[in-house]
């Protein structure tokens, strides 16, 4: 009996080590949320916030990484890749009202990864807000988006 409570422990204690994603660092091991790291995200950030409301394709295409691994999670679509998020954007037109962002939050991981969400209203959507978020990564040609997540949900009471 004592044997088996042994195993079950060990079982328990393994198992919750396995689960997580990513092993336990210590706070000092990891640089957060470096001032001058942030004012850059915020910069390549805006620009993109810029050109969803001028429909700007081209600086569109260019804020997301061109990788067949970039992902983009959209309103109605599944992209996989660069080119499917390419060709997706192709359509796109300047937002006629432009959305307003709120709430935004950018918060870097050392000096080359970021997270970015933020919540966005249309004055022709009321009772609606969307969401976006996007993991941002500094390549040598600069900050670019691997992922991003974009919905839209009845704005909670």
């Amino acid at each position: 009996m004592k044997t088996s409570w042994i195993v079950a422990l060990a079982i328990v204690a393994c198992t919750e080590a396995f689960s997580a994603q990513q092993p336990n660092m210590p706070a000092a091991a990891m640089a957060v949320d470096l001032p001058d790291v942030v004012a850059e995200v915020k910069v390549a950030y805006d620009r993109y916030n810029d050109a969803v409301n001028a429909g700007n394709i081209a600086t569109l295409n260019s804020t997301f990484r061109n990788d067949p691994r970039t992902i983009r999670y959209g309103q109605g679509e599944n992209l996989y890749g660069y080119n499917e998020i390419a060709n997706f954007r192709a359509a796109a037109r300047p937002l006629d009202p432009p959305r307003t962002l709120s709430k935004t939050v950018i918060t870097t991981y050392e000096r080359d990864y970021a997270v970015a969400s933020t919540l966005t209203y249309r004055a022709n959507q009321p009772g609606k807000v969307g969401r976006q978020m996007q993991t941002w990564v500094r390549f040598l040609d600069g900050w670019h988006v691997v992922a991003a997540h974009v919905s839209t949900i009845d704005e909670p009471k």
